[in-house]
């Protein structure tokens, strides 16, 4: 499948210039900063040399100084304090952080955690979680992660006698719960400076006000940042204002000294690198989903809490394993999937992918929906059957908004939730049928053909003689990339193949490119484009063809090398 080029509009050329000149860098580099909304040299210095000073006052969160109010009495009164949060990462990180915070402040026997389970609670605050509190006499519930729209759950609780705080940061309803404290940086009076946290980052912040309340050092709370990296990373926030500065700070915690839990995580990842994002969120982050997603997201605490090596070890090995059952469940799914469309007579006309099967896992699905967008580049639902209903998950395109396209079928629905992006949705079976049909009818009627090509967006326009160890040094100091902070992508015109391009593989399905460009300087570069081995003989026809790639780093045989990571090509003549 072709896919669409977008090259960001660059910023004037007059200000190019004058940034680039003020800090000294190349103005590929400067067009960089501007379209991250970096104008001075104070900002750049700031972006460039992020500090932990530069965090936010977390009491300017709404809400802040009544939760620190109520933690301090019920730590003062011996209250027993039960931590409930969701079993993805994000969840299960938060309930570790806030665990391991509070263990040494407060009499360990009164602190327990709770997470709910995807298969017989579902997500968010559950009668059963409540309940549990209530029967063990639990007067506090720290809820993080989720609660933000539990309004009806809440009230119950109250009713129960169990006093609540939440820390989320999803987006409010209409109403909120009425909890002691809710301390959300999306709530519309709330005047936090930063909004996208992460769940695990409210509920850090929540203990940084504890600890600034009680001039506690701030050295012990950072211990907590490789956690808070990992949640950061995983539940895909922004890496831009305050999540970058936590997360650079997290990594440099992962990399030194990790908590006993997630550094057998990276032991038994294999991981033997420096830790990047990247490692979080594909192999970090999916062991510690796949205890929720097979068996409950609980193991992944017991992990994350861990004080002996011996219990570390034990459970990181049974996440592992959960880790590859995972992994052939999504596999066997999608191939499933992935067959059904191609030997269907209309699925390969359809706007949409639409599919139910009852005996598909439901802790996969939502994986399975988002490789199958991949694969076929068109909104996707997947289905599967619980407790006598069609419950699914949902994934778009760029630019497509798949909430709205949900909603205006919603008279097929029992409930649904999500965003532009991604949705979750529960049904009637007898309604399958003509929810399909009338999501395939919204979704003809509002897409577009743009919309069902891929687009890769490109940062810059760059030439092969600008890539030098200088310029790779300056663009090391953007990371940590992730949203709203991506790796920079660069676009190089009119090169040509030079000598050492060939397939590489054990099948050849690979491409180790060599190329000059158009200036005719001495100046070849290599790069390897995974799955491309099929354009070498295009490639070696003397045709000029357009590049986009990042830039990575190559170690080999002790030469470090500076190597285009490839993206795509377009071929300039006889593109078919």
């Amino acid at each position: 499948m072709k896919k669409r080029w977008v090259i960001n509009t660059p910023p004037e050329e007059s200000k190019i210039q004058e940034l680039a000149k003020k800090i000294n860098c190349h103005p590929v580099i400067a067009n960089l900063l501007l379209q991250r909304g970096i104008e001075s040299i104070e900002q750049a210095q700031a972006f460039f040399n992020p500090s932990l000073n530069m965090l936010h006052d977390p009491f300017l969160m709404k809400d802040m100084d009544k939760a620190v109010e109520r933690l301090d009495r019920a730590i003062a009164a011996d209250e027993k304090i039960l931590i409930y949060g969701d079993y993805d990462v994000d969840g299960t990180t938060a309930v570790a952080l806030l665990y391991k915070y509070l263990k040494s402040r407060c009499n360990a026997e009164n602190l327990e955690y709770y997470i709910p389970d995807r298969y017989t609670e579902g997500y968010g605050v559950s009668i059963k979680g409540i309940d549990y509190a209530a029967d063990n006499n639990f007067s506090l519930m720290l809820i993080t992660d989720c609660g933000i729209k539990a309004v009806e759950k809440v009230r119950y609780a109250n009713s129960q006698k169990v006093d609540i705080i939440i820390c989320d940061h999803h987006t409010p309803g209409d109403s909120l719960p009425e909890a002691i404290a809710v301390l959300d940086p999306q709530r519309k009076d709330c005047e936090y400076p930063y909004k996208w946290l992460s769940g695990c980052g409210v509920s850090f912040k929540l203990v940084q006000a504890h600890s600034l309340k009680h001039n506690l050092p701030m050295s012990e709370l950072y211990k907590l940042l490789d956690l808070l990296c990992v949640s950061i990373a995983s539940d895909i926030v922004p890496i831009t204002g305050e999540n970058r500065i936590l997360a650079y700070y997290g990594l440099q915690q992962l990399n030194m000294q990790p908590s006993l839990g997630l550094k057998t995580i990276i032991k038994v990842a294999g991981i033997g690198k420096e830790i990047t994002i990247n490692d979080i969120v594909f192999r970090i982050g999916p062991r510690i989903n796949a205890a929720g997603r097979v068996e409950s997201g609980r193991k992944s605490v017991e992990l994350l809490t861990a004080d002996f090596e011996s219990t570390a070890e034990e459970i990181a090995l049974d996440i592992n394993t959960f880790n590859d059952q995972r992994k052939k469940l999504d596999h066997d799914i999608t191939e499933e999937a992935i067959r059904h469309i191609k030997h269907s007579d209309l699925e390969p006309f359809k706007k949409t992918t639409v599919l139910f099967n009852s005996n598909w896992h439901k802790g996969v699905i939502g994986i399975v929906a988002s490789r199958l967008t991949e694969s076929f580049y068109r909104p996707t639902i997947i289905l599967t059957e619980s407790n006598g209903l069609a419950t699914g998950s949902a994934r778009s395109v760029e630019g497509f908004d798949l909430y709205y396209a949900i909603s205006q079928c919603s008279e097929y629905l029992e409930n649904y939730g999500g965003h532009k992006y991604a949705a979750g949705l529960t049904l009637k079976l007898e309604n399958l049928e003509p929810f399909k049909e009338k999501f395939e009818q919204i979704v003809r009627e509002t897409i577009n053909n743009e919309m069902l090509t891929p687009q890769i967006n490109i940062d810059a326009q760059l030439k092969l003689n600008d890539i030098t160890p200088e310029f790779y040094h300056m663009l090391k100091k953007f990371a940590p990339f992730g949203p709203n902070n991506t790796i920079p992508v660069f676009v190089t015109e009119n090169v040509v193949n030079f000598i050492g391009t060939r397939r590489v593989g054990r099948n050849n399905e690979h491409l180790k490119l060599v190329v000059v460009d158009d200036t005719r300087v001495c100046n070849d570069r290599s790069g390897i484009g995974f799955g491309m081995g099929h354009l070498y003989d295009k490639i070696n026809s003397g045709h000029f063809f357009d590049i986009c790639y990042t830039l990575q780093e190559n170690e080999f045989m002790g030469k470090n090398d500076i190597q285009m990571m490839l993206k795509d090509l377009h071929f300039q003549e006889h593109e078919n």
